[in-house]
């Protein structure tokens, strides 16, 4: 298994307002219990996990090795959209990209088949967030002005001085072990969803666009959906790994009488040529909501 770059990361918080959160006894319990959960998923998938969730009413927490990098792989096509969103508004989604068939990639979907007729900025966010088009999200790097500038806006808007970004798709997928390129934490992840969907990044309207195309995304079915009850509505981002099974998803949950929670959940394995895991981060994904009805 990869060595840890520290301890496994597990803290919990509790709100000051006592009435709405859990007592402090209850949530750490709450929380060793799925810190145990989650060392025993390593050991049955043979996998490294980060976790970091939290509650946006209470503040209530579930991490373990949420200061930990992982590769972010394709999840970085959600922060994309967003700072598209805040740079262009919605009205400027309108404005037409054109490309030739040298821009394609390996998973593009979506934009192979409008070589001849170009698609919109918000076409490509579509597709970027929804289909995880890795063609379309070069062209949104390209509009952004590159990795290194996307990395800039999330540090001024966001507040994430944590996130490294260097290349573009298919290459920003294939991480190694102790390697800091195109790598982040949990905790940082889960950072940058909630100020885009839930905080004042964007305008109200771009966060309801937003928020939309991470609802309406469709490679999550078998990752944090799959671990929470039927009745939460995700809406997520995943990423895939092209070494070491780098599996991830991070999501928004909004729940029925109650806050919604942000998540994200990153994984890898220990064999280079390992397949993505799905189950692994439905399985993590059930320890937290698991953890977060605990009273």
């Amino acid at each position: 298994m990869t060595s840890a770059a520290c301890s496994d990361g597990s803290r919990t918080t509790t709100a000051p307002d006592h009435r709405a959160a859990p007592s402090a006894p209850t949530a750490a319990a709450a929380q060793q219990r799925a810190t145990r959960e989650f060392k025993e998923l390593e050991r049955a998938h043979d996998a490294r996990l980060g976790v970091y969730a939290v509650d946006t009413r209470t503040g209530r927490e579930v991490a373990y090795r949420d200061g930990e990098r992982f590769a972010f792989a394709s999840t970085v096509k959600a922060f994309q959209a967003g700072a598209v969103l805040r740079q262009r508004k919605l009205s400027g989604l309108k404005k037409e990209i054109t490309y030739d068939r040298s821009d394609l990639v390996a998973n593009s979907p979506i934009t192979e088949k409008h070589v001849d007729d170009g698609m919109t900025l918000g076409e490509l966010c579509d597709a970027a967030v929804r289909y995880s088009d890795n063609a379309a999200a070069n062209l949104l790097f390209e509009e952004l002005g590159g990795p290194k500038a996307l990395q800039s806006f999330l540090r001024e808007n966001t507040g994430d001085d944590t996130s490294r970004m260097e290349r573009i798709e298919p290459a920003l997928s294939d991480w190694e072990p102790d390697s800091a390129r195109d790598t982040s934490t949990p905790r940082a992840l889960a950072g940058n969803l909630r100020a885009f969907v839930l905080g004042d990044v964007l305008g109200m309207p771009e966060r309801a666009r937003l928020a939309g195309w991470l609802r309406k995304n469709t490679t999550g079915d078998e990752t944090i959906r799959a671990g929470v009850p039927k009745d939460w509505e995700v809406g997520d981002k995943t990423g895939t790994a092209a070494t070491f099974g780098g599996r991830n998803d991070i999501a928004v949950v909004w729940r029925p009488d109650a806050a919604p929670l942000v998540m994200a959940v990153l994984s890898n394995a220990t064999d280079r040529d390992a397949e993505p895991d799905d189950k692994l981060i439905a399985k993590a994904a059930a320890v937290v909501s698991d953890a977060m009805a605990t009273p």
